[in-house]
């Protein structure tokens, strides 16, 4: 495994994660990102690369911005981290219920849906006309 470098320009990092370089200096502009500056240049640390790994996968789960801020700023302030694992479980049962909710919610207009369908197909079929474009 090559060695990872100690220091890495916008672009290294947004090739690197997929993203645009606006996406960066977005998470910079939250305060999740504090980049030294070489001039006008940002060079990020491996802290910043790993903050900015761990915002991107807190925004693939859903979390928001005050989540994401508040799990990535417990690994700061402690050499303990059981609290910081406590603060992820918690955040992720929540984010986890809110998702199955969504998911009941989603089941029951679907179920909705096929009830609506079944009821046209039927007042259709009673007046005896043909299905059109219509699956």
């Amino acid at each position: 495994m090559p060695d990872t470098p100690t220091i890495f320009a916008i672009s290294d990092l947004a090739r690197e994660f997929g993203i645009t370089p606006r996406t960066i200096r977005f998470w910079e502009d939250q305060g999740l990102l504090s980049p030294q500056r070489e001039g006008r240049n940002r060079v990020f640390t491996r802290r910043d690369r790993a903050r900015l790994k761990m915002a991107l996968r807190g925004k693939r789960l859903g979390l928001s911005l005050a989540e994401i801020k508040d799990l990535i700023g417990m690994y700061e302030s402690t050499e303990d981290e059981t609290p910081q694992f406590i603060e992820c479980l918690r955040v992720m049962n929540k984010r986890r219920a809110a998702l199955e909710q969504q998911r009941e919610d989603i089941e029951a207009m679907l179920e909705e849906i096929d009830n609506f369908e079944a009821q046209c197909r039927t007042e259709l079929a009673r007046r005896g006309t043909p299905l059109k474009g219509a699956a």
